[in-house]
């Protein structure tokens, strides 16, 4: 059975894996509890030195959140603000994990898939690997601690491009645009991913440690008023996410009114 995080320990290298094949690795509201909860205990461990967080088989890393649960789930203002509560967790355990994460990414990365990796020091991926943010076809827009994440690894004018077209684009495109740190050979991800999880090990773990604290103390998020925060849940009481949601689980192209 898929809609789970699962976690092995190689040692002194942990594997997170976000494991719902059959939807490609979406991530179901209690994945996202589940993942933060993980990275916050892993990042506790002593005894751990790298992190490789990845998705189950080879077809994708994620492919975002899990639409089909937004109508039970995320459908207004209320739940969505509940529903970011347990995605912003998450996103910050990665962030703030003491050791160094490294994304295996096989496959589809887009959404909030993009937005997980976007949180990891380094991400290798293969050749045939895809990649992007198409939201506004969902009428939603990413949360601060998403775009904000995207922002600090690519920059505002990437950021902007992704998130604006909603464009799927390839692995090569993604390691000029800096969303990727490798491209390899499709059957060499997981053996690169591996290496590299290694290489990071046999460092000095206080070394490793000191340089990614440094690294977030160097690349401070911007403080955020109450109002700002809550208007990333003002598309959640339009009729153009009603429209986008509804188009999705239909399988149809959506017709946005602007309202």
């Amino acid at each position: 059975m898929g809609d789970k995080i699962t976690v092995e320990r190689n040692g002194d290298i942990a594997i997170v894996t976000l494991d719902n094949p059959e939807k490609m690795n979406a991530l179901t509201l209690s994945m996202w509890r589940d993942l933060g909860d993980a990275m916050t205990q892993l990042s506790d461990d002593d005894g751990i030195r790298c992190v490789i967080l990845r998705g189950a088989g080879t077809k994708a890393f994620a492919a975002g959140a899990d639409i089909g649960e937004f109508a039970a789930l995320r459908s207004n203002r209320e739940q969505a603000r509940a529903y970011a509560e347990v995605t912003t967790n998450a996103m910050e355990a990665i962030t703030h994990c003491r050791h160094p994460v490294v994304a295996m990414i096989h496959g589809v990365c887009v959404g909030g898939g993009l937005e997980i990796a976007s949180l990891c020091d380094i991400r290798i991926c293969g050749e045939s690997s895809r990649f992007g943010a198409p939201v506004g076809q969902f009428g939603l827009t990413m949360s601060y601690a998403e775009l904000g994440a995207l922002i600090r690894l690519a920059g505002r004018p990437v950021a902007m491009e992704i998130v604006l077209e909603g464009r799927i684009f390839d692995a090569r495109e993604a390691l000029a645009k800096g969303l990727t740190s490798r491209v390899v050979a499709d059957d060499a991800v997981e053996e690169e991913t591996i290496a590299t999880a290694r290489r990071i090990a046999r460092g000095a773990p206080l070394v490793a440690r000191w340089h990614k604290a440094a690294s977030n103390r160097l690349t401070p998020s911007p403080a955020l008023s109450d109002a700002d925060i809550e208007s990333a849940f003002d598309c959640f009481d339009t009729e153009d996410f009603r429209v986008g949601a509804a188009a999705f689980n239909a399988k149809q192209k959506p017709v946005f009114k602007g309202k």
